[in-house]
């Protein structure tokens, strides 16, 4: 497969059929809970327009609508499409380690990953973290091209990028689409930070719930927002209101890296969150993940720092382990404090499951694997977690395991 940023131009000898742009609405998206028309085209979000409206923090704002786990599906016979989008980019001011990654483009053809593409142009959102000021570089739509597909019926999803905020705006093909029929697949929805969003994965189908629902046979909406998983009331009640067959939030890191609470606090936002969940879904497998394994905050506090003073981006948290008695947060306090929690409210609602993070990215992974910022996994690591999870949540006996 060979995706491009530019069409290639035909050749003297015939002329090739004329494309055909099919209209990308609402039947053609997956993975989003909103959809609004932006200035170029359709722009996804992953948190309904009443729910954005009440974000107090200009990340969360940003993070919601990168599509991580949005794709566009439909069943086709072409052997060719070229997508028009129009991307925005985010960089830090004084910051450049922190500058996210070129969004890429995973091409599904009946559920193998069989390309990837880029775009160019797009606008160049620059963010100073110090004073919350913004400017913007703007730029022009570009386009991705695949070629070379199987001249076959054939279902087709394009994975947009995790990392940039992306407006949908045309979408060409040498054969006709339809809306993809679905295949009857259980939906995960699924909440967590920005190890869930996808961080340092290299695309969109490499984060580890995209590679867990994958494996596990399933439809994924992801809500895990870089630095957004803060047990916020509109993301619970977001969740409420989507339709889902399995539910996963994965709590704790975010809350530790931001100082947010103290264990005061943390236990009733906790049950006020699983509380509100299941006043949408009463009955359905809704498991509690407690926080990966992270060095840096296993006993320490937050809040948390960029520290590049050895050259490349890592991070130190500024905490006194001290402090722990006095009701700060660290990832162990979170990982015993949520096992009681679930196990308090399990006897009650026997759908209620609790999976332990060390089980998914443990001591011994951190050896193999360690997270090269101190913070985030690399694509290696994101994959072994995909697997680990469809294995425990989704494989035989596991809360996830399908009827039957």
């Amino acid at each position: 497969m060979n995706p491009q940023h530019e069409p290639v131009p035909a050749g003297h000898h015939h002329a090739p059929a004329a494309p055909i742009t099919t209209p990308v609405t609402a039947s053609l998206v997956r993975g989003a809970l909103d959809l609004e028309h932006g200035q170029y085209g359709l722009l996804p979000h992953r948190l309904p327009a009443w729910a954005r409206a009440q974000i107090p923090d200009q990340h969360l704002g940003l993070a919601e609508a990168r599509p991580a786990g949005v794709r566009l599906a439909f069943r086709t016979r072409a052997t060719t499409l070229e997508l028009d989008a129009h991307r925005t980019t985010t960089r830090y001011a004084g910051m450049a380690d922190l500058a996210l990654p070129e969004g890429v483009y995973d091409l599904v053809v009946d559920g193998g990953l069989t390309a990837r593409g880029v775009l160019s142009g797009g606008d160049v959102l620059t963010l100073d973290p110090s004073t919350g000021d913004t400017s913007t570089v703007p730029g022009p739509v570009g386009t991705v091209r695949f070629t070379d597909l199987p001249d076959r019926v054939k279902d087709v999803e394009i994975w947009l990028p995790h990392t940039e905020i992306t407006q949908l705006v045309a979408l060409r093909s040498d054969a006709p689409l339809d809306a993809s029929p679905g295949q009857g697949r259980r939906v995960w929805l699924h909440h967590g930070s920005s190890i869930s969003h996808g961080s340092n994965a290299a695309s969109p189908t490499s984060t580890w719930p995209a590679v867990a629902a994958s494996l596990g046979g399933v439809d994924l909406v992801n809500l895990g927002f870089g630095g957004g998983a803060l047990l916020d009331p509109f993301t619970a009640r977001s969740m409420r209101d989507t339709p889902a067959d399995l539910i996963s939030v994965k709590i704790g890191i975010n809350l530790v890296n931001v100082d947010l609470m103290r264990l005061r606090a943390f236990t009733p936002a906790v049950d006020g969150f699983l509380d509100t969940l299941r006043e949408g879904h009463p009955g359905i497998p809704l498991l509690v993940i407690s926080p990966l394994l992270c060095p840096l905050h296993e006993d320490t506090p937050g809040p948390l720092v960029p520290d590049s003073s050895s050259g490349t981006l890592a991070f130190r948290a500024l905490g006194d382990p001290a402090e722990r008695t006095a009701g700060k947060l660290t990832l162990t306090v979170i990982r015993d404090e949520l096992a009681r929690v679930v196990s308090r409210r399990a006897a009650q609602d026997p759908h209620l499951h609790y999976l332990d993070g060390l089980d998914l990215y443990g001591r011994g992974d951190a050896e193999d694997l360690p997270l090269p910022d101190g913070l985030h996994p690399d694509t290696a690591t994101h994959h072994r977690i995909g697997e680990r999870f469809a294995a425990r949540v989704f494989g035989a006996g596991g809360p996830f395991a399908a009827a039957g």
